[in-house]
């Protein structure tokens, strides 16, 4: 079986951060893949090719971007952690598809996107169309959600996270992952593969099992961008309280937030009818067509 990445072994990324006289920060969440089977399985898992423009976070030394450049169009990386781009300038060196944007991930902007990949392949929606990255996990389940909510273009995530985290990217309606943070991004995306990866395959080793998952831009459910919106408001708002009946956690959530919060937490009761949801019930029994006519109902109450 052909390499992915020449990087993705202890003694490859060992010699790598020797020569650069670095070793891996625990404080940035550091955990070199050092797996050359995962890093192949991430690449058949997001169907990485070449007519694809990829967006990827947490570069580190390069192991998973080596395997990303040849086959896809063009690869832009962000990492923040100042020692690593003389590292990805070394072990990116033999491409000419990749660029590399030296700051925290959290921050990306517009402008970062039209000068990676072109102004115009921005504008009219053509880049980036992925986002596969092993990613940092304190901000891995924020980027995800934050990257599909601003960039249109995005069309799939293929993302390594820690399995918890993968656990509510997916969760099912009524079980104890399912929450405001799976609401939101089940609105705009969907779970379409999964693999499990142990810790022995990082150096150094993390606490916790990981998971890849893939996520793929949903178009089914027919939703404008406000619908979202306002969905993803009365999700906050019924998960405000998780252990609570929805009208308590409603409550809760609008009354602490002014004069005009207060307003609609005095006309939960009649929002809730006219949204044919019961008082009683909890929001994690609520389905995602449930909070689409909630927040609807909701944002005309705010209007009027």
């Amino acid at each position: 079986m052909a390499i992915a990445s020449p990087l993705a072994s202890v003694g490859a990324t060992r010699d790598v951060l020797a020569r650069h006289g670095l070793a891996t920060k625990h404080s940035l969440g550091q955990n070199f893949l050092v797996n050359d089977s995962v890093i192949a399985n991430i690449c058949k898992l997001s169907e990485v090719c070449e007519a694809d423009n990829v967006l990827e976070v947490g570069p580190g030394i390069g192991t998973l971007t080596v395997a990303l450049l040849p086959r896809a169009k063009h690869v832009l990386s962000v990492e923040r952690d100042p020692d690593l781009p003389a590292v990805l300038a070394e072990t990116c060196d033999d491409f000419q598809n990749f660029t590399l944007i030296g700051k925290d991930a959290l921050r990306l902007t517009d402008d970062d996107l039209a000068e990676a990949f072109g102004k115009q392949a921005v504008v009219v929606g053509e880049a980036p169309n992925k986002f596969i990255s092993n990613l940092p996990y304190a901000v891995a389940a924020t980027l995800v959600l934050d990257y599909f909510q601003r960039i249109d273009s995005l069309q799939s995530a293929t993302v390594m996270v820690q399995s918890e985290v993968a656990d509510r990217m997916e969760a099912a309606v009524g079980t104890k992952d399912y929450a405001a943070y799976s609401v939101k991004l089940q609105l705009i995306a969907k779970a379409t593969g999964r693999f499990q990866v142990s810790p022995g395959n990082f150096f150094p080793p993390p606490r916790v099992t990981s998971s890849v998952i893939r996520l793929d831009r949903r178009s089914d459910l027919g939703l404008s961008a406000q619908e979202i919106d306002d969905a993803s408001v009365a999700a906050d708002a019924a998960f405000f309280t998780r252990r609570k009946t929805i009208s308590n956690s409603m409550k809760g959530y609008f009354s602490s937030r002014g004069p005009e919060g207060k307003a609609i937490a005095a006309r939960l009761p009649e929002i809730l009818v006219e949204a044919g949801i019961d008082a009683k019930r909890r929001g994690e029994t609520l389905e995602l067509a449930e909070f689409v006519e909630l927040g609807r109902v909701l944002a005309s109450a705010l209007e009027g």
